[in-house]
């Protein structure tokens, strides 16, 4: 078996198509009308109960129970562009104790979008502050030896 990757059920795939292309910078890998694959993910799909077997009232968005996850290093910018496309905000920008910071929204059928800084970058941000590796690796709860490699990718 092989994981192919995630497909939400949308309720209007031009503003889905929008919001993933514009807002989110996705490009499309294959545009089958009702089903939508973008590069790396997602695929979106209009009508999913029919190909699913159930009825559309049991459909539920903004279920709250999954997202989608990406990475930046510019995570404050990046979080201004998408708040400036009036996107629906779950939380601001928060730090978590190992150091990572995060901001989520909602794409427009309400799934949750998590947009987070890479740990390696995380790593790297608290070496380049001064910390040990040592710390770096509490603090983060990455094994020592992968915050070695991120120093040593650094040139530190």
């Amino acid at each position: 078996m092989k994981f192919e990757g995630v497909l939400f059920a949308v309720r209007d795939m031009a503003v889905s198509r929008n919001f993933y292309e514009t807002v989110m910078g996705r490009k499309v890998a294959m545009d089958l009308g009702a089903n939508l694959v973008f590069e790396g993910g997602p695929t979106l799909q209009e009508r999913f109960f029919e190909l699913a077997g159930f009825p559309e009232e049991q459909t539920v968005y903004r279920a709250h129970n999954t997202e989608l996850y990406f990475e930046t290093n510019a995570l404050d910018e990046d979080a201004a562009r998408i708040k400036d496309a009036g996107v629906e905000v779950l939380h601001e920008i928060r730090e978590y104790p190992w150091g990572q910071r995060v901001f989520r929204f909602y794409d427009p059928d309400g799934h949750i979008i998590e947009l987070s800084e890479a740990m390696d970058y995380v790593a790297g941000r608290f070496l380049a502050q001064g910390m040990t590796p040592e710390e770096t690796a509490e603090r983060t709860t990455f094994p020592l030896e992968v915050i070695l490699a991120i120093k040593a990718g650094m040139g530190l």
